[in-house]
């Protein structure tokens, strides 16, 4: 008797794991059909004179190809002669596969622009805290094939950039409220110089905007995360310019600039090419980042 209960509950005990296994088997189908659509942008840092721009050309479809962004935005405002951007630098950078040229500082660094940014508000932006009546726009909605909007916005900071200029935070408020209040995603473009002031950027916009990605150093930070609001943030992308160089510039310059305190002309180095960028996948479903991956590579010139 004492076997045949024993032997009772075995079979018993076979049936209930059989029926578990069964069961979890049973629900895998819906489990996949569940899966979350990701949006992904492919951010590319400040591009720094001619050597930024081939680079681009050269290696941005095969990143694309790679990465498989949905929208790729790039910082031009160093293009042209590493000072500025001009048509012609822009025309190059689009053709790479940027559909987004954002800017800064140097916004203005070649008057030819100028009317560049009036005449393509939809594709181009400058700074939206420089004085009202600016050229152009610093904030533009991108509707994907899908009919997925992405507000991209562009600010500069105020410490130690020398720039007379609105307040970044409360015209990113403005903005959230106003021209951004209706995107399904929020990406931003902060140029500033101290880490400070975009460490806390990130966090005044934090489960408001999608993404902070900082610019303007072309010194590329190690401190990409996913706040817990869900928004994407790094201090600063770096460049895609000259890899032995100071910040883009001949570095026999820089360091005669620094040794004796006269000025020097500041030419664009030559030689090996590097790329910084990120790429940011955000969860439609959630509204929320949900990957920020750090992007540095150096390719040699032939």
């Amino acid at each position: 008797m004492l076997q045949q209960n024993v032997a009772g509950r075995l079979d018993g005990l076979k049936l209930c794991l059989d029926f578990r296994a069964r069961s979890r088997f049973l629900l895998l189908p819906n489990t996949l059909n569940s899966e979350a659509k990701m949006f992904k942008i492919l951010f590319l840092a400040d591009v720094v004179g001619k050597i930024g721009r081939r680079a681009l050309k050269e290696h941005l479809p095969a990143m694309k190809d790679e990465f498989a962004p949905d929208l790729c935005i790039v910082n031009g405002e160093n293009s042209a002669g590493g000072l500025g951007i001009d048509p012609s630098c822009a025309g190059e950078i689009y053709a790479a596969g940027a559909e987004i040229i954002t800017t800064g500082n140097h916004s203005w660094g070649k008057k030819t622009i100028i009317p560049y940014y009036e005449e393509h508000q939809d594709k181009i932006l400058r700074p939206h805290n420089f004085a009202p009546g600016a050229a152009g726009t610093g904030c533009l909605i991108w509707t994907s094939p899908k009919g997925l909007k992405v507000a991209v916005i562009n600010l500069i900071g105020r410490v130690f950039t020398g720039e007379l200029v609105d307040c970044p935070f409360r015209m990113a408020d403005d903005l959230l409220a106003s021209e951004a209040a209706d995107a399904d995603l929020v990406f931003i473009d902060f140029h500033a110089e101290a880490t400070s002031e975009k460490v806390a950027f990130g966090w005044h916009v934090d489960g408001r905007a999608h993404a902070v990605v900082g610019t303007h150093t072309h010194v590329q930070t190690a401190d990409e995360r996913v706040l817990p609001g869900g928004t994407a943030y790094i201090t600063d992308v770096g460049m895609c310019g000259p890899y032995n160089s100071v910040i883009g510039v001949n570095t026999e310059a820089i360091v005669e600039r620094f040794k004796t305190g006269r000025p020097t002309k500041f030419d664009v180095a030559k030689g090996d090419a590097l790329i910084n960028g990120v790429s940011i996948e955000f969860d439609e479903a959630q509204g929320k980042a949900s990957k920020i991956e750090r992007i540095s590579r150096v390719y040699p010139v032939p």
